[in-house]
């Protein structure tokens, strides 16, 4: 069972419409939220953990969790209305945001809240914009630093993906404590070029991913779009393995927003088919293993660019990717 817990947003994307011109359309989003929706479409056991809205906004994200087969028996229902994130997008350009987020359900997750945990749970994936807003920042904290402490065999995956949103951050050197503290207690931590840019300015992806090793995380990838995937990985012997993958040509790009959820969903399970979704095993990766993963996670994500939304992709439709 791999455990996603943050925020379930409501991405109203732009969208032009004949004699209205530019008008948004409401989807149910939210990195972690996404990310289990990736990994349910693969048939592979995942559960959400979040405050959703009683209202019809949070009517239409449980609904489609239920439809991913993604458990939604962990979420916590309540009066707040989701937030709202309005996404315009210009041809040839990077996604612009607005999010309206003031006393929102997500935010609010309190660490009295937090269900226990399935005792089939292996994973627990984590970050984004949860990691700026309180108390949800210090309720998640706290149970991964609590998970961080157990000895390598009782310890779940931690999967970590800050997913930055730097309009978000009101302090930047506060973000990048707690950045740092968090990714130093990962077994995984999936990070974006543009997210090393705002952590790691004019550093380049390996010696970025370096640092991440460095603070504690034993398997450090960052995407690069078009340029495929870099992953680093210190092995239980001490030694490191880097793995490169190329990228997918896509002949026609609807939108790359929440492309890095199915990534990591499809990272996830992959290795979960492969029998390596533990924290010994993914630290004892050979090169072949981890390439493959890399390579299944690369095809998801460049199917779901294909499409408006993070709308995840098939086992078949992965596997018809040559």
């Amino acid at each position: 069972m791999i455990v996603c817990i943050g925020e379930a947003v409501i991405d109203m994307f732009q969208k032009k419409v004949p004699g209205l011109g530019d008008v948004f359309m409401p989807l149910p989003g939210g990195c972690s939220y996404n990310t289990s929706i990736a990994i349910g479409a693969l048939g592979v056991p995942a559960a959400f953990v979040g405050r959703l809205s009683r209202n019809f906004f949070g009517d239409i994200q449980v609904k489609r969790l239920r439809e991913y087969n993604v458990r939604d028996d962990l979420l916590i229902r309540c009066a707040e209305n989701p937030i709202l994130a309005f996404i315009k997008t210009e041809e040839g350009g990077q996604p612009q945001y607005a999010f309206y987020d003031e006393g929102t359900a997500d935010k609010l997750l309190s660490t009295g809240e937090l269900p226990k945990l399935p005792g089939e749970t292996s994973c627990i994936v984590f970050g984004s914009i949860s990691m700026n807003m309180e108390p949800i920042a210090t309720t998640v904290e706290t149970l991964i630093l609590n998970e961080a402490s157990k000895n390598a065999n009782e310890r779940k995956v931690i999967a970590f993906d800050p997913n930055i949103r730097p309009f978000m951050i009101k302090d930047k050197n506060e973000y990048i404590k707690r950045f740092s503290r968090l990714a130093g207690t990962c077994t995984i931590a999936k990070i974006s070029s543009e997210d090393f840019e705002y952590i790691y300015p004019d550093t380049e992806p390996e010696a970025a991913l370096k640092k991440i090793i460095d603070l504690g995380a034993r398997l450090a990838i960052v995407t690069l779009g078009a340029g495929g995937a870099i992953a680093l990985l210190k092995r239980s012997d001490g030694s490191m393995i880097k793995v490169r993958i190329t990228g997918i040509h896509i002949r026609q790009i609807a939108d790359t927003v929440g492309a890095g959820d199915p990534f990591l969903g499809a990272f996830l399970a992959r290795l979960h088919y492969m029998n390596k979704l533990s924290h010994n095993a993914i630290i004892d990766l050979n090169e072949t293993d981890l390439g493959d993963a890399l390579s299944f996670a690369n095809k998801a994500a460049s199917i779901v660019c294909t499409r408006y939304g993070a709308n995840p992709p098939s086992m078949e439709e992965i596997a018809s990717i040559s």
